[in-house]
């Protein structure tokens, strides 16, 4: 079974996929940036709003954050991501995912973290 699901992100239609795609047991969330016509400019601020989205995806498919087992983060400035550990610790902090942080260039300037997830439902 695979079962896909749109959040009406703006990139969604001009590049061609989904914010989730429902494999089986397995749920494949894509790299979610902040969202909304004023993104914020605190990298704190849109890695909430990001993962906003993401659990909205996730629940959308039957699961919840408590499922995710494996994070990708994404940051043009590595520097900016402690900013972000205190949401993620109490984000993640009970069910601590597998975690990978990279420093690269993201789809346009205004972002300062995506956030890629993958969820297990099965037993």
């Amino acid at each position: 079974m695979i079962k896909r699901i749109k959040s009406g992100g703006v990139y969604e239609e001009k590049i061609g996929y989904c914010r989730a795609v429902v494999a089986g047991d397995w749920i494949h969330v894509a790299g979610t940036v902040a969202a909304g016509p004023d993104v914020p400019e605190a990298v704190q601020d849109q890695c909430a709003s990001a993962l906003s989205i993401i659990e909205d995806a996730l629940e959308k498919a039957g699961a919840s954050m408590a499922e995710v087992v494996r994070v990708t983060y994404y940051l043009p400035r590595a520097a900016d991501f402690e900013a972000c550990w205190p949401l993620l610790s109490s984000t993640f902090g009970a069910n601590p995912p597998a975690a990978t942080m990279i420093e690269c260039n993201l789809i346009d300037p205004k972002y300062k973290i995506e956030i890629e997830v993958t969820a297990y439902t099965g037993s």
